[in-house]
C-alpha cells in the first residue's frame, strides 16, 4: 500500500546510486517513491513516533479522504 508523506524526512534505508545519502521525501510525496518492498515494521516505524524524528512521517493514502 502506498503512503503519503506528512512530514519531510530522509529515508536512510533507501540508498541508491542516485540517492547515496538516502532518498529525501517532502510533504505530499508518495512513499515509497519506487516499487521497492518495504517491511511492515518499517511502515509502522514511519507511521508512528518510534523513529529518529520522533513523530509520524507518513499516513496511508486511503486515509486522506476527500480534500
Amino acid at each position: 500500500m502506498a503512503h503519503k508523506v506528512i512530514y519531510p524526512f530522509k529515508d536512510l534505508q533507501d540508498v541508491t546510486k542516485a540517492h547515496p545519502g538516502g532518498r529525501i521525501y517532502q510533504i505530499d510525496d508518495t512513499f515509497p517513491a519506487t516499487k521497492r518492498k518495504v517491511s511492515e515494521a518499517r511502515i509502522a516505524e514511519l507511521e508512528g513516533d518510534n523513529n529518529k524524528l520522533g513523530r509520524s512521517l507518513i499516513v496511508p493514502l486511503e486515509e486522506q479522504g476527500d480534500e
